[in-house]
């Protein structure tokens, strides 16, 4: 056959490095390595078709790459979409009410927040969104004044729900000061009685503001504002603390779970109850406690922050090493009230962030209208009833009426 002009160059230049005359390479056609050269002498015929077949695997070498990379760009792709899902997962995005493709759908202007208030070894929360409030727990009794002021310096004196989760005097103690101050819509407690003085104070707030408890069941739903609150579990039958509400609340593709004092028993039967438990923020139950707080719990919660409400040096021993531990090995980041003070979570509907007393510009006197350093020596004097945080300007301040400390000149 007629040989190309290329061809006929390597046979000439195999035969000058060779030694050879042209007309002692031949040219030969083969099945895997195309056109290859072969002399009359063994070793050339060798080193011609060695040569030829490098250059036949190269190609197959490249077509093996070229076929691997399109292989794992099929992998990869559908994995980073999963991957995301699965970050979505943690922060509680995939329910049945939401896949990972849906918009916000939040109303221009939509604001939320939680205030995880500092009651001690005590459980408060004030949920704020779209000018709407709800109060879950209210601290011990000795809290009332804090939580009465808390809502007065925030002017809110209606509250669309008041959720007790729990009849013990940590959760519903203070909510007589909450009651006293602004107006509930619709009260919530696991139960209707309940023999202690703090439950009788906050029954006797409650029918003074001519209204009664409710106990909700398991699946109610209603809304705060643009946020949905789903009652997950009621009086799971066990011991005493898992007479508790539990209770999730979802806002844009964010959620904030709150388990009251719940323990294994009401864990048990939520993770198996088929709900969707993912939750951006964990409100930890029972303070810490490792009666709550299980590894299979975790495994469906799927925190990414935890959020502990617990006294300093309390007699607990709360929240225990094993509870800690267990939530770092989900990954949680944790914030506590001992150490953190009165926490504010903020979430725009795909994320959330935390304020804390230590990131407050200054500390108020909401009493004396004086305002501080957060470091001030003062403060160790200043009543827990009369604390507030400013996150702004000094300026600000000094246009509300405040005046500045003469000890820390803040």
């Amino acid at each position: 056959p007629k040989i190309s002009p290329h061809y006929e160059a390597m046979r000439q230049n195999l035969a000058n490095a060779c030694g050879i005359d042209l007309s002692e390479v031949s040219v030969k056609a083969t099945t895997e390595e195309g056109l290859g050269f072969t002399g009359e002498k063994k070793g050339i015929s060798a080193t011609a078709v060695c040569m030829i077949r490098k250059e036949s695997n190269m190609k197959k070498v490249l077509f093996i790459i070229l076929g691997c990379v399109l292989a794992l760009a099929a992998v990869i792709i559908p994995v980073a979409i999963l991957d995301t899902k699965v970050s979505d997962l943690r922060q509680g995005n995939l329910s049945s009410e939401q896949s990972a493709d849906d918009t916000l759908n939040l109303p221009e202007g939509s604001t939320f927040e939680i205030h995880f208030i500092d009651v001690g070894q005590a459980d408060a929360a004030l949920v704020l969104c779209d000018g709407k409030a709800m109060l879950i727990d209210g601290g011990n009794i000795d809290d009332s004044a804090l939580i009465y002021t808390y809502l007065k310096n925030r002017e809110i004196d209606t509250l669309e729900y008041v959720v007790a989760t729990h009849a013990h005097e940590d959760h519903i103690g203070g909510l007589a000061g909450a009651l006293n101050y602004a107006t509930a819509k619709k009260i919530y407690c696991p139960v209707t009685d309940y023999e202690s003085e703090a439950f009788d104070n906050f029954k006797k707030y409650v029918s003074e503001q001519g209204k009664t408890i409710t106990v909700p069941k398991p699946n109610d739903k209603f809304s705060l504002g643009s946020a949905t609150i789903r009652i997950l579990a009621v009086n799971t039958e066990g011991i005493e603390n898992d007479s508790t509400i539990v209770l999730k609340i979802m806002y844009g593709n964010t959620s904030f779970l709150f388990t009251g004092d719940a323990e294994y028993l009401t864990e048990k039967t939520i993770t198996e109850g088929g709900y969707n438990l993912k939750s951006t923020v964990l409100k930890v139950g029972h303070h810490g406690s490792d009666t709550s707080t299980s590894y299979e719990f975790l495994r469906e919660v799927m925190p990414q922050y935890a959020v502990i409400s617990v006294g300093k040096e309390n007699t607990y021993g709360h929240p225990t090493e094993i509870v800690l531990s267990r939530l770092k090995d989900a990954g949680a980041e944790i914030f506590r009230t001992d150490k953190d003070g009165t926490i504010i979570c903020t979430s725009d509907g795909r994320k959330v962030t935390f304020k804390t007393i230590k990131d407050a510009d200054y500390i108020l006197n909401t009493k004396s209208l004086k305002f501080h350093k957060p470091g001030c020596d003062a403060l160790k004097d200043m009543s827990d009833s009369n604390k507030g945080t400013f996150y702004g300007s000094r300026e600000d301040l000094i246009a509300d009426g405040y005046i500045p400390c003469g000890w820390c000149k803040p």
